[in-house]
């Protein structure tokens, strides 16, 4: 074990003597040639704003189908390993990434590649902001700007079928864990008519337990739930304590289709096209509410 952990080491420090020099050489005047995306969202963003020839690697998440809209455009292009050493292998002289690899981002700035961080999304106005800076970012404003603008208008024809007047809405993932209001979920529902419940009167199972997030109990459901269940990838059978929650025929019974959302999580979790194919499935999901 110790062997390896020293072999491990210095093939790290190989990495870097090899390529260091070459890759410190690697920004110039322009757009980025060789863009890598270590990142779920950044994925789809460089997929929509980049030009195909730019993208040098994606993500493992790129060909996920539970996690992206754009599995069919990622396809073609090469995925990374959960390593510095498969991205230096593109030779990139740009890797858009998130806050959750800060060591291997240490290690490739270290070697003197170019790396941006893509945040995650949590409102609209963010998701409009961000596009446009990637846009700019990988040498393509207008399409950042058209991206934003579609999220804008995705946005507008949401509202125009918003429920009125507003329901009471939480979105209930496995075990009965519910996202809170600061959630990019939560302002789509918001947009669509649909507000999460005032802060109950107390207890471990209340619903305003934090604004990241909480869980809510099985009973505070069924006794004084909200008026519609935003559920996120339900599972259909109880294979485990955490689909036994959902597939509750109790649940189920007070919650029916007419009560009920089942969203995507692909559609939540990233700015960019999941928010814009969202914020139409939305439009469609809450007409059964009516």
């Amino acid at each position: 074990m110790i062997k390896k952990t020293i072999f491990a080491g210095m093939s790290i420090l190989v990495l870097l003597a090899v390529f260091c020099g070459s890759v410190q050489n690697t920004r110039a005047d322009g757009p980025p040639k060789r863009i890598v995306s270590f990142n779920l969202c950044a994925d789809q963003l460089l997929l929509a704003l980049a030009d195909p020839a730019q993208i040098a690697g994606l993500s493992p998440y790129a060909v996920n189908p539970l996690l992206s809209v754009m599995t069919d455009k990622a396809a073609s292009f090469p995925r990374l390993d959960w390593d510095a050493e498969s991205v230096v292998n593109l030779a990139p002289d740009l890797v858009l990434g998130g806050p959750s690899h800060r060591p291997i981002h240490a290690m490739l700035s270290a070697m003197g590649i170019r790396v941006v961080d893509v945040e995650l999304i949590r409102n609209l106005a963010d998701a409009r902001r961000q596009a446009i800076e990637v846009g700019k970012l990988v040498g393509h404003p207008e399409r950042g700007e058209a991206l934003a603008r579609q999220i804008g208008q995705a946005e507008a024809r949401l509202s125009a079928v918003a429920l009125k007047p507003p329901l009471t809405a939480l979105v209930i993932q496995r075990e009965g864990y519910r996202e809170g209001p600061a959630s990019l979920a939560s302002g789509m529902l918001s947009i669509a008519g649909l507000r999460p419940p005032q802060r109950a009167a107390g207890g471990a199972g209340g619903f305003m337990a934090a604004e990241q997030g909480g869980f809510v109990s099985l009973e505070h459901l069924l006794t004084d739930g909200p008026d519609v269940l935003v559920l996120q990838d339900p599972p259909r059978e109880a294979q485990d304590q955490g689909a036994l929650f959902i597939t509750h025929p109790a649940l189920l019974t007070r919650y029916g289709a007419n009560r009920r959302i089942d969203l995507p999580e692909r559609y939540t979790l990233c700015g960019g096209p999941p928010l814009l194919a969202g914020l139409d499935y939305l439009a469609k999901a809450i007409t059964t509410l009516k």
